[in-house]
């Protein structure tokens, strides 16, 4: 039997934490499925992103860990997800700890400490700070 992993996030700007995080999901388990947030639903979060939805998505889908990439479009999705990709567990970051343990009666989920000092909101702050030539 495969072992699916799942996780979700935006991945802007795509950086060693999320290369890390990626990395010791798959090694849960045997094909790891990423949810990538949509600009739509970004959006509709009061969020925005740097590098567009679609070119995301390929960055998401040339990483060796990733076996497959789909789109989070809102929040209610997950259950749906889980059950219909056959996913054995969800894993995300320590910083939404505790967020989606309702995910539990459909899988195990995991939460994963995140990379020391490496964020995109820190990426953007410092190349915002970086004088223009």
């Amino acid at each position: 039997m495969v072992k699916r992993i799942i996780t979700y996030g935006t991945f802007d700007l795509f950086h060693i934490g999320h290369v890390r995080l990626l990395k010791r999901l798959r090694a849960l388990g045997d094909e790891l499925y990423v949810g990538c947030a949509t600009d739509a639903f970004n959006k509709m979060k009061d969020k925005s992103s740097i590098i567009p939805f679609e070119e995301r998505v390929e960055v998401l889908s040339a990483c060796r860990y990733v076996d497959y990439v789909f789109p989070e479009e809102n929040w209610e999705q997950k259950p749906s997800d889980i059950e219909g990709f056959g996913a054995h567990v969800f894993g995300i970051g320590d910083d939404w700890e505790g967020k989606f343990d309702y995910l539990s009666k459909h899988c195990e989920v995991i939460y994963l400490s995140r990379t020391d000092e490496v964020s995109t909101t820190q990426l953007i702050q410092y190349v915002q700070c970086i004088p223009k030539r």
